[in-house]
């Protein structure tokens, strides 16, 4: 998984000490600036390259939609502002979403997610990841991995001797494991295929004695995928 590195343009400092929290909880992001003062983004991009910006759109130095004209297409934003009149605007300059404050967690997750879809975070070098688990980086190889589960608001990577709590989405989670290893098999479960010991009519053992329930709906791809 790539990481996305994230730049925070804000002209309200609990917005951005807000974002910043937020994006300290996505394994996915790295922040690697935030500024309340546009220009000294500006200053910032011109000597670093960043993958994508949450950019609040009404700033008193200069706007969003100006800095976003400056800056052009070699990044992506997800924009931010109090005042909702300005989405259709946003969208003309090809952004990935808009948040209107005060933005939630879950919001922002959402927002996120979109963004992912929009780098290519699989590659065939990467063999592992870092999930926040118990207020903690944790490097996961993912061959290591049996299964990810679901649960509520957060998810269970579980591997052979240890399982990791994060707060993330199923549907996150699935975009950042390699493909070519893992499958979603049911609404609540994605397995590694390279762990699959049996395979039932409406379940599989994965080692050493895990049993995961084969949704309806995934059953089809799944078989063709493992013949």
């Amino acid at each position: 998984m790539k990481t996305i590195k994230c730049i925070i343009v804000d002209d309200e400092p609990l917005a951005v000490s807000l974002l910043e929290n937020y994006i300290r909880e996505m394994p996915s992001l790295e922040l690697i600036f935030s500024a309340e003062n546009p220009v000294d983004a500006l200053e910032y991009i011109r000597n670093n390259t960043a993958d994508l910006i949450f950019l609040d759109i009404q700033m008193p130095e200069l706007s969003g939609i100006n800095f976003m004209k400056i800056v052009g297409d070699k990044m992506k934003y997800i924009l931010t502002t109090a005042y909702s009149e300005y989405a259709l605007e946003g969208y003309d300059h090809n952004i990935v979403d808009y948040l209107l404050k005060p933005i939630s967690f879950e919001r922002f997750s959402k927002s996120v997610e979109k963004a992912q879809v929009r780098f290519p975070l699989n590659t065939p070098e990467q063999k592992h990841f870092f999930v926040k688990s118990s207020g903690q980086q944790h490097r996961i190889y993912f061959e290591d991995i049996l299964y990810v589960e679901s649960i509520r608001d957060y998810v269970n990577v579980k591997t052979a001797k240890e399982e990791f709590i994060v707060l993330d989405t199923l549907k996150s989670m699935e975009q950042q494991l390699p493909e070519n290893s893992f499958i979603r098999i049911h609404k609540s479960f994605i397995v590694n295929l390279n762990h699959i010991k049996t395979i039932g009519a409406k379940k599989i053992i994965v080692h050493p004695e895990h049993e995961i329930p084969i949704g309806e709906s995934y059953k089809m791809n799944f078989l063709n995928r493992i013949k």
